[in-house]
This record gives structure tokens, C-alpha cells and sequence, in this order.
């Protein structure tokens, strides 16, 4: 069958009909969650476990939720200076609803530089590389292939300060508690790190590292790494809209126009004709 018969026989044989592997709801009975009754088989589910059990299709033990749930609440920061949450500050202060506020601050949140991008990068990196090195490649040479691939190393280094991450010792120190700080991918970025600190590129690891070799050593695809990451930073963003919502409009992050440094054409008379 040629292409062109294709798409026209396949969107007319899904006419009036959802094909679903996922779930689904019957009215007034029951419904299914990933083939599982989502008020009997699933009634003991947390709301972060039923979240993952829909992103990965399986169930974390209470060490491995434990954790995961620490890793949202560790970077969730109520400072409407960070990129994501100045949009909602900005949408309180505008009067806007609190949904938008945050769906446009989880919306920004995508971002390729800090937010979800880099994560699905550091996790692609990590997972392909522990992959590598266990199968008996050298550390060395595959970091800087990456770097010269990619200009950058994702979960390394911090533009914004040079630092240690405070969000690395605490997020450890659990991981340790609970017996999760071990595995072959947090192992790795440690030795990345090291690798990085002994040569002239300096860069020390960041959090989107750690986040993504713990995720790794739960099984977590980078897809799936990045799909759990969205509430990473939400708990922070509600205080935001919050405080803007209640002080006066308009007053949050005001630009006086003589700020602006502006170089265009010089101002022009009208007159009357």
C-alpha cells in the first residue's frame, strides 16, 4: 500500500473510537488505571506513586518514593527571582488566575538550559555512558566526546554561581538513609566529577546530575526521567503567586522607562496636517 493510502486508511479505521493502552473510565462503574481498577487495586496508592505507575507502569517500593519525593521537594525554591517562578509572581501581579500562573510557570519550565531539557540530557549522557564504561571504554575520552559534541556537559557545572549545589549533600544524605546512593549511574557522576575537577575544564557537578543518576539507578528511561521531573519545581511556585496576588498590582520587577537603553531612531514631532 502506498503512503498516500495509508494515512487516509488509517485515521478513517480510528473514526469515532479511542484506542487506549493506558485506561479509561466507565461512568457511574469504575475506572481503569494501567489495567488496574483505580479504586480497588490502586486504593492505596500515594498520588506520586500513581504518577509514576502511569508514566513507567509499575510500582516503587516506599524507600524508592520516599526518595523520588525528596528529590521534587529539594528543588522546589519561593524565590520569584528563578526564571519559571517570576512567571508566576508576574501573573499574580497582572491579576491573572492561578492556573494560568502556573501552567504558564510549568510551561517555561522546559526550558533547554535549566528545567527539563538538561534533564533529559544528563540522563541520556549518564545511562549511554555507564553503558560504555561497563561494557570497558575509558572514562576520559567519552566525556570529552561529549563535550566536543554537544559544548557542554549536562549536569555539570553552574552558570549562575561556582558553588557546590546545595541541593547535592542533602538530597545524598537521604539517598543514603535509605539505601539508594550506590548504584553504578551515582557512582558515575561522582567519577565525572572527579574527572572534570583533576583536568583544566573544572566543572563540578550540579544537581540535574544527581537527579538523573538516581532516577537511572531506579529504572527510570530518560523519557520517563523527564516525565516525573515536572513537579520538580511546582511547590515553590504557588507561594510566588501567592505573595505577587496580594501586594499591589503592577509593583513586582518594575521597569522605569529611563532603565531601558534604548538606541533606535531619536524621537520624532507630529504635527497636525
Amino acid at each position: 500500500m502506498s503512503d498516500e493510502r495509508k494515512g487516509p486508511e488509517l485515521l478513517r479505521r480510528n473514526v469515532g473510537r479511542l484506542r487506549s493502552r493506558v485506561g479509561g473510565c466507565v461512568v457511574g462503574s469504575h475506572a481503569i488505571f494501567r489495567d488496574k481498577d483505580l479504586h480497588a487495586e490502586l486504593a492505596d496508592a500515594s498520588w506520586l506513586e500513581l504518577y509514576l505507575f502511569g508514566i513507567t507502569g509499575r510500582r516503587f517500593s516506599k524507600p524508592e518514593l520516599q526518595l523520588l519525593d525528596t528529590m521534587w521537594a529539594y528543588t522546589s525554591y519561593p524565590d520569584a527571582r528563578i526564571w519559571n517562578n517570576r512567571i508566576a509572581a508576574l501573573a499574580g501581579s497582572a491579576r491573572s488566575t492561578g492556573n494560568l500562573a502556573i501552567s504558564a510557570a510549568l510551561a517555561v519550565s522546559e526550558g533547554a538550559i535549566f528545567g527539563r531539557g538538561i534533564d533529559m540530557r544528563a540522563s541520556e549522557f549518564l545511562i549511554r555512558t555507564c553503558a560504555e564504561v561497563e561494557a570497558g571504554a575509558e572514562l576520559g575520552p567519552l566525556v570529552r566526546r561529549e563535550l566536543s559534541e554537544r559544548r557542554s556537559l549536562a549536569g555539570y557545572g553552574r552558570p549562575i554561581s561556582n558553588r557546590r549545589d546545595e541541593r547535592l549533600d542533602p538530597t545524598l544524605k537521604v539517598a543514603r538513609s535509605l539505601g539508594l546512593a550506590d548504584g553504578p549511574h551515582v557512582r558515575l557522576a561522582h567519577d565525572i566529577e572527579r574527572f572534570l575537577l583533576d583536568s583544566r575544564l573544572r566543572m563540578a557537578m550540579n544537581y540535574g546530575a544527581l537527579g538523573a543518576a538516581l532516577t537511572a539507578d531506579l529504572g527510570l528511561s530518560p523519557r520517563e526521567h523527564y516525565m516525573y521531573g515536572f513537579g520538580a519545581f511546582l511547590a515553590g511556585m504557588p507561594p510566588c503567586y501567592l505573595d505577587a496576588s496580594d501586594r499591589p498590582a503592577g509593583t513586582l520587577f518594575p521597569l522605569p522607562c529611563d532603565a531601558v537603553a534604548y538606541e533606535g531612531p531619536p524621537k520624532r514631532s507630529w504635527h497636525k496636517s
